[in-house]
């Protein structure tokens, strides 16, 4: 008789996936791959209308994790507050790595860093690209905040341009 062993997640938990945001775990499927019985979470994005099996046994190295706690948001909440001088005269494309990588760490103190950064009031300029990665990092940060505090990821972001508008 097989041992079933506990799993970190079950089929509904939310979850985080660095590259992807935030996903919530539809099933756990078995599935025969090359031979080899594999367990996968079957995870939902909404938003990328995209579902990604990861196999059980990975998800730990692919760094997929559950929500934040309550005090890793307030952290990231408070990095939206920390003012900081434009890195101007760092190269758009290099700035523009540094944040993708943030973005895609799954971090939301690291995400805040470049929502932060990349905050402008509406009359100032901003290249397209800046505006896309600042939408980018926002709405990540927002899907988080809101699965945590069961709101939906408008007001989620209402909230977060609100922290950044008062510590400006």
């Amino acid at each position: 008789m097989a041992v079933k062993k506990q799993l970190a997640f079950a089929e509904g938990d939310y979850i985080v996936y660095p590259s992807h945001g935030v996903g919530r775990i539809t099933e756990i499927e078995s599935q025969s791959i090359a031979g080899i019985d594999l367990e996968m979470y079957v995870v939902s994005f909404e938003n990328e209308r995209l579902i990604l099996r990861v196999p059980v046994d990975k998800a730990p190295k692919s760094g997929m994790r559950k929500l934040s706690s309550r005090e890793k948001i307030q952290s990231a909440l408070d990095a939206l507050k920390i003012k900081t001088r434009p890195r101007r005269n760092v190269m758009w494309s290099r700035r523009a790595q540094e944040y993708e990588a943030k973005i895609n760490s799954g971090d939301p103190v690291a995400i805040a860093e470049v929502v932060r950064e990349l905050h402008r009031a509406e009359d100032a300029e901003q290249s397209y690209s800046e505006r896309q990665m600042y939408r980018a990092a926002l709405e990540r940060l927002a899907r988080e905040v809101a699965a945590i505090d069961h709101i939906d990821e408008t007001e989620a972001s209402r909230r977060l341009e609100k922290v950044l508008l008062q510590a400006a």
